[in-house]
């Protein structure tokens, strides 16, 4: 192959090369590519699919390795843990844990972080109240069987739910915290969702390598009354999570 790329590889983009590398190889796994065989290709094949040298390659694997999504064992070669991404759909009751369904053994949303905030004109205009109203922000994190899938941030108007921070911090659930507070069902009325790469801290969280990809989801929850209860933006990792939008549901 002539020009300056080959089988995905950009020399001329500035991102390095093991870096678009690995991203290649997540969406082929992804894919389905290498199911048949359960593990990559060798490093001097993976070096010539992509027209670079072993070096390059095991920069790429050990990326990889540290997203939980292969394993090199001496031996037997690069292992795939998992080609296979979580689906989660999005619909008027989006709710993570029964989202994942029987897709995670161990499906669970552990709390990083909770405070008060003024709202920003983007959260009052999600929440319909004026620019400046006290709300109450928390942090959360979603995983399955213990590997990190969602990094959300979630607002709420503090005159409704002031507390309900404290209630997640015991139920581990935004839905059972809305419960305990009297709000007994709620509906998803709008998701916007894009793609774009994770920044550090978002990568920290959800072990991403430099370049990963978050699915970022911009939603809002509403009482059965239409009133907007939680304004969350929701980022998801793009390697381990595919999103499916209901017809139920407003983008």
């Amino acid at each position: 192959m002539t020009g300056t790329k080959q089988a995905g590889v950009d020399r001329t983009s500035g991102v390095a090369l093991w870096r678009q590398i690995a991203d290649d190889i997540r969406v082929a796994i992804g894919a389905g590519e290498f199911r048949e065989a359960g593990k990559l290709p060798g490093e001097m094949a993976l070096a010539e699919r992509f027209g670079v040298n072993r070096h390059t390659v095991r920069a790429a694997i050990a990326a990889l390795q540290t997203e939980g999504i292969v394993k090199a064992k001496a031996g037997r070669g690069t292992e795939i843990l998992s080609d296979i991404r979580l689906k989660m759909p999005i619909s008027r009751r989006t709710r993570f844990s029964s989202g994942l369904g029987g897709q995670a053994r161990r499906p669970e949303t552990a709390y990083i972080a909770s405070g008060e905030a003024e709202a920003s004109e983007e959260v009052a205009a999600a929440l319909r109240i004026a620019p400046g109203t006290p709300c109450v922000t928390l942090e959360t994190l979603g995983l399955a069987d213990g590997i990190p899938v969602s990094l959300a941030f979630h607002t709420f108007p503090a005159a409704r739910f002031a507390g309900i921070d404290e209630h997640f911090r015991r139920e581990r659930s935004v839905t059972r915290s809305f419960a305990a507070m009297g709000l007994a069902d709620y509906v998803r009325i709008s998701t916007d969702i894009s793609a774009r790469h994770a920044d550090e801290r978002e990568r920290e969280w959800l072990r991403l390598t430099p370049g990963g990809i978050v699915l970022e989801a911009l939603a809002i929850n509403a009482d059965l009354e239409g009133v907007p209860v939680q304004y969350s933006r929701t980022l998801f990792s793009a390697g381990r999570v595919s999103l499916h939008v209901g017809t139920d549901v407003e983008l």
